[in-house]
């Protein structure tokens, strides 16, 4: 048995300097995921703060005016567009997109009423295309029109709101595609690796080769699980650091039952990987068979966008696929601080694909 494992060993060394004399694989496992990774981020990343960018037109003289235009352009809520003096000014610069909405004070805003108070209605106006944003734009100017009433006129309010910030982060949508990316680059280095690397040593006759020596077929499956799961862990740690170095991601989760849970979850997809590479003669029918299994779970496991925003049918259904307990198990691990003993349904799930892809890929695996 001894014997056995040590040529597993060698074969782990061989496959891994492999990997890493390849320029083409080192593209798409390491700088291919980090470009979705900088585009995602730089999407998703930072959480924008609201703003809307508006005209403002003061046609009153009063000092309450005159001081409203100066805290509105202080103000981080208003992108307030100097260049806009004039309604058609402001219409022509609406229908270009340029501006949400326009905010009129019209004459006699913020004079004093019989010497009492200053008062005013101002106006709101906008386009059919930026309704959204105009109706928004409204109900923020009423808060902080009914924050300055309080100011000169006092009255009982019966029913009130008010709020409570929980102590708990919740997840960002950074977080979620984060998770994704991860397994985005799982299917490539365990599904695309093999797929393009078995055609290519069986059209070499490397295996053949192999196949006239004592190697059996669970030796070289072992030696590949393992040159993968050390790669693979290697690139996704290049992924945290950028992620965690450029975008801030907070990690909260135990570092080694993540690498274990990541290490599973790749070795397991690599059987994908190994059944079609393993089953095909060629590229010509690696490719699409290849194809038609990883496109419905980079669509539907939650790789490039979170699964609850799906109908509830279809969530129910993509729980079930190889790749999403694999997603969920990370995000739960890495941004929730769960541990590994309160994800038994992830890794149940995980283990019972495992057990049945390499089944399929010990059957129809051939040498040739």
């Amino acid at each position: 048995m001894k014997k056995k494992m040590m040529t597993v060993l060698v074969f782990v060394k061989i496959n891994t300097r492999r990997f890493f004399r390849d320029r083409l694989a080192l593209f798409f496992t390491v700088i291919f995921p980090l470009i979705f990774l900088f585009i995602f981020g730089g999407l998703f990343g930072k959480q924008p703060t609201v703003s809307f960018k508006v005209g403002l037109i003061n046609q009153s003289d009063s000092a309450f005016s005159q001081q409203f235009v100066s805290d509105m352009q202080k103000s981080k809520t208003f992108k307030v567009d100097n260049e806009v003096t004039d309604l058609a000014t402001a219409q022509t610069k609406m229908n270009r997109g340029e501006i949400d909405a326009t905010i009129i004070l019209p004459t006699g805003f913020g004079d004093s009423k019989n010497g009492q108070y200053p008062s005013g209605q101002a106006q709101v106006i906008y386009t059919q295309n930026n309704e959204q944003a105009g109706s928004t734009l409204v109900q923020v100017l009423n808060a902080q029109f009914q924050a300055m009433n309080k100011q000169y006129v006092h009255a009982d309010t019966p029913f009130t709101v008010t709020s409570k910030q929980l102590n708990e982060q919740g997840l960002t949508r950074f977080d979620y595609t984060f998770a994704g990316l991860l397994g985005f680059s799982i299917i490539g280095l365990g599904i695309f690796g093999p797929v393009n690397v078995f055609p290519e040593l069986k059209k070499q006759g490397i295996l053949r080769r192999l196949h006239t020596t004592p190697l059996r077929v669970w030796q070289y499956f072992m030696s590949t699980a393992f040159s993968q799961a050390i790669v693979g862990l290697l690139t996704m740690g290049v992924l945290f650091a950028v992620a965690i170095t450029v975008f801030h991601l907070h990690v909260v989760g135990n570092w080694l039952e993540l690498a274990l849970f990541l290490a599973f979850g790749i070795i397991t997809i690599l059987g994908i990987g190994l059944a079609i590479g393993g089953w095909a003669k060629n590229e010509r029918q690696a490719a699409p068979l290849a194809n038609i299994v990883v496109f419905p779970m980079l669509f539907l496991s939650g790789t490039f966008f979170p699964r609850y925003v799906m109908p509830e049918w279809l969530q129910k259904l993509s729980a079930f696929l190889p790749l999403t307990p694999i997603i969920d198990g990370i995000r739960m691990i890495a941004t929730e601080g769960k541990h590994l003993t309160q994800i038994g349904p992830q890794i149940g799930l995980v283990a019972i694909w495992f057990v049945i892809i390499y089944a399929i890929a010990f059957r129809v695996f051939r040498w040739e």
